[in-house]
């Protein structure tokens, strides 16, 4: 039986950096350094070929607890619904007002970054509020 506790999550994008550095602020993540010998990252994407320049970015936990972020560009743009998506648990055990004003203020500190604010989603007697929000890219999230 395998005992595997850690994974990464995986976005298709357009513009990795773009993307990572959005989840980054969203999530307190952080960056890697450059590879070894570049300055920053425009100095190693300006050795690579052409098509391979930004090509993917990454970021991680730097507590370490959370997964690592892994963005790759695709070719293809978003068409349709994330089939999974992540949850920002913002709201975790508050309820009622208290809940809506701890997504509100989230929301609105995401919108400032280029996310897209969703229809609310209000608690129902079996679930609680949710936010649901795109990111720069359009791909879903929701503030839980």
């Amino acid at each position: 039986m395998s005992t595997i506790k850690q994974f990464q999550v995986t976005f298709d994008c357009a513009d990795p950096e773009r993307v990572a550095r959005f989840w980054c602020e969203v999530l307190g993540y952080v960056a890697p350094a450059p590879p070894e010998g570049f300055a920053s990252w425009d100095d190693y994407n300006s050795t690579q070929p052409a098509e391979s320049r930004g090509a993917w970015f990454s970021c991680s936990d730097p507590s370490g607890v959370g997964p690592r972020l892994f963005f790759q560009r695709v070719p293809e743009g978003k068409v349709v619904k994330n089939r999974v998506h992540l949850d920002v648990r913002v709201g975790t055990g508050l309820v009622g007002e208290e809940r809506l004003a701890a997504l509100e203020a989230e929301c609105v500190r995401l919108v400032a970054l280029g996310a897209v604010r969703g229809q609310l989603l209000r608690a129902d007697g079996e679930n609680e509020s949710c936010q649901p929000m795109q990111d720069v890219e359009g791909n879903e999230f929701c503030l839980d």
